[in-house]
């Protein structure tokens, strides 16, 4: 079944096979959210620069060799463990039996080289400071791991615009699984149901629907529109002003 959003408002790209889970349309609901959201990488900022660098830093360190800025891309998203086990099978450590020494040896490089050159991903800081005007509570759920994430963030942001940011620590499964989305909407204080949750990843359109919310998958990140369409994203924009549009 095909949904269209009403007029005049542009269309958000939709193919939604499970009407039911969005009970009411995204119009409607984006009149009433009283928070957002936000995947990190990819989705708000340009961070694949520090990933790819620090990877690269950790495997030299371990005498293996690099991994392309693409293949960063396609690894990340899953967490630092994630990345770094199929970045040590990618690069002569087949089956990544050395991902604890990895992990050692990264977390000490990322923790020095998240900020590098992260930059904000474009007309995301408009949209972001409309939505601050308008009352919306910002949020950053990202499975970056957590002092990275914040580093990050208020590198790119400053630490004021967001009024939480989350990464991944031991007592917070990671995403898709949707613990932290309760947990985040808790400490914004509002009901999960009057979040909307943005992201550019299939981890991101699994996390939404997981946790029952209501989500706009982006095409600007690390994923193609193709990727998250296969994933199940039911609403996606192009362009960070977009949602400025609806809001």
């Amino acid at each position: 079944m095909t949904l269209f959003l009403k007029k005049p408002r542009p269309q958000l790209v939709i193919d939604i096979s499970d009407v039911s889970y969005y009970d009411i349309d995204m119009e409607d609901f984006l009149a009433m959210i009283k928070a957002c959201i936000f995947d990190l990488d990819g989705t708000i900022g340009n961070t694949l620069d520090s990933m790819v660098y620090s990877v690269n830093l950790t495997l030299k360190e371990m005498n293996l060799s690099e991994i392309s800025k693409e293949q960063c891309r396609e690894f990340v998203g899953n967490g630092a463990r994630v990345l770094m086990e199929k970045a040590l099978d990618a690069s002569g450590n087949p089956g990544a039996t050395r991902i604890e020494e990895g992990m050692q040896i990264y977390g000490r490089i990322f923790d020095e080289n998240c900020t590098y050159h992260v930059t904000p991903c474009e007309g995301v800081p408009e949209m972001l400071y409309k939505l601050k005007k308008q009352g919306v509570k910002l949020a950053v759920l990202s499975n970056k791991p957590h002092c990275q994430a914040v580093k990050a963030v208020h590198a790119i942001y400053g630490e004021k615009l967001f009024d939480w940011v989350q990464g991944q620590k031991d007592e917070i499964p990671r995403k898709p699984d949707p613990a932290g989305v309760f947990y985040v909407a808790k400490k914004l204080g509002v009901d999960y149901k009057e979040c909307l949750y943005v992201g550019d990843s299939e981890v991101d359109v699994v996390t939404g629907k997981n946790a029952g919310v209501k989500t706009i998958a982006v095409t600007w990140g690390f994923r193609t529109k193709e990727e998250l369409m296969i994933a199940g994203a039911q609403y996606m924009i192009d362009k960070a002003e977009k949602l400025q549009e609806y809001l």
